[in-house]
């Protein structure tokens, strides 16, 4: 088991990593978010094909933005990436249900979990990656 101190020595510029990812996956989201906010043409028909009324566009949005203030508040990110967690299980679902590729979904939750990883101590300790 690591120690406390052992946990706590990772050098900045893994942390720093982790900001980046963390930026990356929180302005993926944001942008998604905004966009359903937004509702271009395109949109509303993808979420058509997708099997989604009209109605549920702004409600998807608002929760997905939600989430994505969650979780880069830094008291409240491990909760926040627990909620990007299932929204994203959530859309990886609904393309799975209808054959398309859900690689993006998958993406995006690895960047979430990611960058929390590598700027996050207490994450790390939930964590421990083990060598040999």
């Amino acid at each position: 088991m690591r120690s406390d101190s052992q946990v706590s020595h990772i050098s900045n510029k893994v942390i720093w990593v982790g900001r980046i990812v963390t930026a990356v996956a929180a302005l993926m989201l944001v942008f998604s978010a905004v966009m359903k906010l937004i509702k271009p043409a395109p949109l509303l028909t993808e979420f058509a094909r997708l099997g989604y009324p009209e109605g549920v566009v702004i409600g998807i949005g608002i929760l997905e933005l939600l989430c994505a203030v969650v979780y880069l508040i830094p008291r409240t990110s491990i909760l926040g990436a627990i909620l990007m967690t299932a929204y994203l299980g959530g859309a990886t679902a609904t393309h799975v249900r209808i054959g398309d590729p859900f690689i993006y979904p998958v993406i995006a939750g690895v960047l979430v979990w990611g960058g929390l990883y590598l700027r996050d101590a207490a994450v790390r300790t939930l964590i421990p990656v083990r060598k040999g």
